[in-house]
């Protein structure tokens, strides 16, 4: 028992005098979480909203995918970025592995299909309550795709997906 008392008494101290290494790993930490967390928004709120408006061969497959994804263990995930970051992975050559930056891929993809699970449930429902799809998500001249619906309330809300280059 005095390990563990020994230890929180550690801990404690450690907050205590705001301790310069533990408020760096803290911060690093807050990084790494709030970037995969924007990333994952990015990429997940787009996924979600063209789930939602785009009519496309194998929709029911990639909402029943993406659905799928929210079940997707942590361990699972950490395994297979750390399978692709290896030196005998594909994306070994980056020399990613243990660094902040395969921290923030392994947690983007815990998010995104949250995101974009919750973002097409919010379109689906705008839609259902009133909404009506102006134009669907199509491949623009410009290069990109664009949509556009209105909600229940007359708002326009125009989306605009970047191709991949």
């Amino acid at each position: 028992m005095d390990t563990i008392a020994d230890s929180l008494r550690l801990a404690l101290a450690l907050i205590a005098a705001a301790d310069e290494r533990l408020l760096a790993i803290v911060g690093l930490s807050l990084r790494v979480s709030a970037t995969a967390c924007a990333l994952g928004a990015a990429v997940g709120l787009l996924g979600g909203a063209w789930l939602a408006v785009a009519r496309v061969p194998g929709h029911r497959l990639l909402v029943w995918i993406s659905n799928t994804l929210l079940a997707l263990p942590a361990v699972v995930v950490g395994l297979l970025v750390y399978l692709m970051l290896s030196r005998a992975g594909p994306l070994g050559e980056l020399g990613l592995l243990f660094t902040p930056t395969a921290m923030v891929i392994a947690q983007s993809v815990l998010v995104v299909p949250l995101i974009a699970a919750l973002a097409r449930r919010l379109v689906v429902d705008a839609l259902a309550e009133g909404g009506t799809v102006e134009s669907p998500l199509q491949d623009m001249f410009w290069g990109d795709y664009w949509g556009c619906l209105a909600d229940r309330f007359g708002t326009r809300w125009m989306f605009n997906c970047a191709a991949k280059a």
